[in-house]
């Protein structure tokens, strides 16, 4: 099973995400977008499911910061814009098999996991 986080170190979703797998002791390919940001082929998986628009997060600072709140650019152009900025994603960008998630989305991973065929630990 291929499991993908796209997320910042310092984003506590994608904090929340990465126990969330590690508790059930599935392993996880984490993808840093500070160090490496998403490529393009990557987000339109994304993008095809929620639209352009569910992948920009309009509250992050950087957002404001770059007075892209009054600039009226279409979601795809902001999209565009978040391929060279990566601060401008929703994170985490969850991808299991073929099903993906903006955010934090546990019961959708769990719905996921058990399409895929991935035991989880027994709870305490």
């Amino acid at each position: 099973m291929n499991i993908q986080v796209f997320g910042f170190k310092d984003c506590q979703d994608t904090r929340k995400a990465l126990r969330f797998f590690a508790e059930r002791r599935l392993p996880v390919h984490f993808v840093d977008l500070e160090e490496r940001p998403a490529a393009r082929r990557e987000l339109r998986r994304f993008q095809e499911r929620f639209g352009a628009g569910a992948l920009i997060d309009r509250e992050s600072p950087r957002f404001r910061g770059r007075g892209l709140h009054v600039s009226g650019d279409s979601p795809e152009r902001l999209l565009e814009r978040a391929l060279a900025e990566p601060r401008l994603l929703r994170t985490p960008l969850v991808r299991i098999g073929r099903c993906v998630t903006i955010g934090h989305a546990s019961e959708e991973w769990r719905i996921a996991l058990n399409a895929e065929g991935a035991r989880e630990a027994p709870r305490p």
